[in-house]
């Protein structure tokens, strides 16, 4: 060719030498000519080679599918010390793609990330080319933006444009890991256009694209047309059903795998770690560990992981701690795959110490450590090392991480922290329905119902839609409180949301309904359920017991076994309180004795305290004293209170005066243990003692928490103490118990004044009894139901107080009982069967159809 540079003078100005623009256009010309020798002389004669010459010619020999000499070009130019631009780099990696040069192309990768132009679309998607064509498709998965690779697509308006199975498996990775499953269908759509799904790899993008993407079925599906997947395809399947939560689906998938004879690699053996853990199944993670360490993978890091975790979670810790000593690689995942098997209260304590030691080892905790931690504390119910893992969050800046801010609710809750769980909540910037959730809970679980409430009705403003568990907690709040409206509102939220059905929900208004005095409501709901677990069957059996429906809470109890439903402890206490409630102290003594012989439920404090109340109500005292010296667990306030209560019935002084000595070192604050000694010693006529028990209280600064008793009209709670006068009708709930008075006094009524535990006369007693505050409820509900204002829909109900039972006859059909029922307005009202041989309580409601009966209250005191 002779000297080209010679030859470019003659057009210059003047004879000068051309400029660079006319070099670099020779060189692309003869490039794109499909000359390069020519080009290459070209390039070796420009006096300077700038990094626009040296990409030039790189580039033209990329296009003509030489990738290992533009290989060499890239190197001739580092050595000449030229710097490279982002159009070199990705030409560069194209040339490492023709050439399955894998080892050059990842130091290309190096100086990408070096530069800083990794986030360049036309890089990204060379690397994702270059890992592809190379069978790295985990780092073809990383590589890149994939944003910026679905954006360049999408510029691509040309409906006439042809897309290669090549180009569609690029951008099917770049929509991976944006996770635009949409356009993913889109662009699977073109796949089929253009019948690019015949091709393995386009279908192995497609698998990846829709894992990544979380819909696994889909990836199923496309899974399956593939005659001859790789162990990529293989693992994106098994992880995404993994992920979605279709264990069982991905266990099968791999026996599948195995049996083609496909090799499994880490990814593949973790994500079955994960499905065991999930299944619940420790003999199954065991075979697949076993499987790990056959193929060599036991010591991956991954696998290692995820091995620990499922060990922890199962409750195999040894075998957890022993994989996780053996590791040699930890890093903080390895920690909290060891911290999370510390969650219950037999084990907590021990992830306080692995804490400790992860801290010494020099890691620093993340979100998912301070979940773990906060939850072993919440388990032990430990607020000072809580308060000390607080700290840490505040210093690592986690205190306003949506996450760890719920689990700090949830700790501080549940350590009975009221004020910190509000303070944590308000600095929440973001709040979900598990945080809304955690602090609705809270509020229940520590007696503060109505605020529970409010806050519910606060999530809904903001936008936020209850989940089953946030339903369930509120109705626990309205459970409390008997709010009778506010949960038949939630019931038809749960029923508009299809949230009915579900096992908490439907439990907890059940017990609502229970609690609220609608026992019927609470039955048909339990009835209509298609299946029951052990918590409904225990909720509707302590329903029936505390409505003193002993007989159908113990029919309940043969059914729940004849169901092949398994009882619990709740079980037991909910069916020894009614034998307690019927006087069945043989049933009771045989299912206390059933509880662990053949359920192999060792009997708690409550079991314990439900028997020495049904073998005290029955005044077996000696059999009680006999019990309490014989069981196996420490007796507590519970048992003596019991034992004190049966003792001021039966008149017994002396074990009384040991039961209120016992209950006054365990809870010398408590004024219901110098309350029931009081009145021990006021039954049996001991004045004197009285007065002493009455100053040592004033001595402790302890006062008598006054009893209550309240009623709900019109969707308000109306609240009565004994002696009130507050309220704003007094006058007409007055009028009408003294109306109430003359009628049942003319029916043969005479008061009881045994149970009127004071030093007064006659009349004082009876005045006492006037002005009960269950009097003053059933006043106020009886002048609301003689109301023409009173909403048919609104029910009303109270009690009436305890009357001699012999004055009832035995049999309900003699007239004298219908008499009574004619008394009581019209026949609204409803018997309960004796709390005593010689005692029963009258209910009165509303509605004729049904008995409105609230928990039963002991006889003389408040509820």
């Amino acid at each position: 060719m002779g000297s080209i540079k010679a030859q470019l003078s003659k057009f210059g100005p003047n004879g000068t030498e051309p400029d660079t623009h006319l070099w670099v256009s020779l060189i692309n010309f003869y490039a794109k000519c499909g000359e390069l020798e020519f080009s290459r002389h070209v390039f070796e004669q420009m006096p300077v080679k700038d990094v626009v010459s040296w990409t030039t010619l790189i580039s033209g020999f990329v296009a003509q599918g030489y990738g290992a000499e533009s290989v060499e070009l890239f190197c001739r130019m580092r050595r000449e010390d030229v710097r490279p631009n982002e159009f070199t780099l990705a030409t560069v990696l194209k040339g490492c793609s023709l050439s399955s040069d894998l080892e050059f192309g990842k130091q290309m990768h190096a100086e990408v990330v070096k530069i800083g132009v990794h986030s360049d679309v036309y890089i990204g998607s060379s690397l994702i080319d270059l890992y592809s064509k190379c069978g790295e498709m985990e780092y073809a998965d990383d590589a890149g933006n994939g944003e910026a690779v679905l954006r360049l697509f999408c510029k691509m308006e040309d409906p006439e444009m042809t897309f290669s199975n090549y180009t569609l498996s690029i951008v099917l990775k770049g929509i991976a890991s944006s996770g635009a499953f949409r356009v993913g269908q889109a662009v699977h759509s073109i796949v089929i256009k253009v019948g690019g799904e015949v091709d393995d790899f386009v279908r192995c993008s497609l698998v990846n694209m829709y894992s990544k993407c979380g819909v696994a079925y889909d990836a199923l599906e496309v899974f399956k047309t593939m005659k001859n997947p790789d162990i990529v395809a293989w693992s994106s399947v098994i992880s995404v059903l993994d992920q979605q939560g279709l264990t069982k689906e991905a266990a099968k998938l791999f026996r599948v795998m195995r049996h083609s004879g496909m090799r499994p690699n880490e990814f593949t053996l973790s994500s079955l770690v994960s499905a065991a853990t999930d299944l619940g199944n420790l003999s199954y993670g065991q075979s697949i560990h076993a499987c790990a360490h056959k193929f060599g993978f036991e010591s991956d890091d991954l696998v290692s992981n995820a091995l620990v975790a499922m060990y922890m979670k199962l409750r195999s810790t040894n075998d957890g701690y022993h994989i996780f000593n053996k590791m040699a690689n930890r890093d903080v995942i390895s920690w909290n795959a060891l911290l999370s098997g510390f969650h219950d209260d037999e084990t907590s304590y021990q992830g306080t110490r692995v804490f400790k030691h992860m801290l010494i080892d020099g890691f620093k905790p993340n979100m998912y450590t301070f979940i773990s931690i906060l939850r072993c504390c919440s388990s032990l119910l430990n607020i000072e090392y809580g308060k000390q893992v607080h700290s840490y969050i505040i210093k690592d800046n986690l205190v306003h991480n949506g996450y760890v801010g719920t689990a700090l609710i949830d700790m501080y809750a549940k350590c009975g922290c009221v004020e910190d769980v509000e303070a944590i909540f308000n600095r929440l910037k973001e709040k979900d329905v598990f945080t809304w959730t955690v602090i609705i809970s809270a509020y229940s679980q520590t007696n503060q119902r109505e605020k529970a409430i409010h806050c519910f009705n606060q999530m809904r403003r903001e936008g936020v839609i209850p989940n089953e568990f946030t339903l369930a907690s509120c109705l626990r709040g309205c459970s409390g409180i008997a709010i009778l409206e506010n949960g038949r509102q939630l019931h038809s939220l749960a029923i508009k949301a299809g949230q009915s059905n579900d096992m908490y929900v439907s439990s907890a208004l059940v017990d609502m309904y229970a609690k609220c005095g609608y026992i019927g409501d609470a039955e048909i709901l339990f009835n209509g359920m298609r299946s029951r677990d052990t918590v409904l069957w225990n909720t509707i059996i302590c329903g029936y017991s505390q409505h003193g429906e002993g007989d159908k809470a113990l029919q309940a109890f043969r059914q729940m076994i004849n169901d092949d439903v398994l009882p619990d402890e709740v079980t037991f206490v909910g069916i020894l309180s009614a034998c307690s409630h019927m006087g069945l102290v043989e049933e009771g003594r045989n299912q206390f004795y059933t509880m662990s012989e053949f359920y192999g439920i060792t009997p708690s404090i409550e079991h314990y305290a439900c028997l020495v109340d049904i073998l005290g109500r029955a005044g077996k005292l000696d059999e009680v004293e006999s019990l309490i010296e014989h069981m196996q667990l420490t007796p507590n306030a519970l048992i003596w209170e019991n034992v004190l209560g049966a003792c001021r019935v039966h008149g017994n002084v002396e074990l009384g005066e040991r039961a209120a000595e016992e209950l006054f070192q365990i809870n010398p604050e408590a004024d219901s243990n110098y309350i029931l000694l009081s009145n021990l010693y006021a039954s049996r006529g001991r004045w004197n003692d009285v007065s002493k028990v009455r100053a040592s209280m004033s001595n402790k600064g302890i006062k008598k928490e006054p009893g209550c008793s309240w009623v709900e009209v019109d969707a308000q709670v109306h609240v009565f103490l004994s002696q009130d006068a507050s309220h704003p009708r007094i006058l007409d709930i007055q009028r009408k118990l003294e109306e109430l008075g003359q009628r049942v006094t003319e029916a043969g009524y005479t008061p009881n004044t045994k149970y009127v535990l004071h030093n007064v006369t006659e009349n004082g007693k009876i005045d006492n009894l006037v002005n009960h505050s269950e009097r003053l409820a059933l006043g106020f509900a009886l002048i609301n139901k003689d109301s023409s204002k009173k909403s048919e829909s609104s029910r009303t109900f109270a009690y009436v107080e305890t009357i001699p039972f012999s004055v009832i006859p035995k049999d309900p059909k003699e007239d004298n009982l219908e008499k009574f029922y004619e008394t009581f307005h019209g026949g609204n009202i409803s018997i309960q069967k004796p709390v005593s041989p010689e005692m029963v309580i009258f209910y009165i409601t509303q509605d004729t159809q049904r008995h409105a009966l609230l928990p039963q209250l002991k006889s003389g005191q408040g509820s």
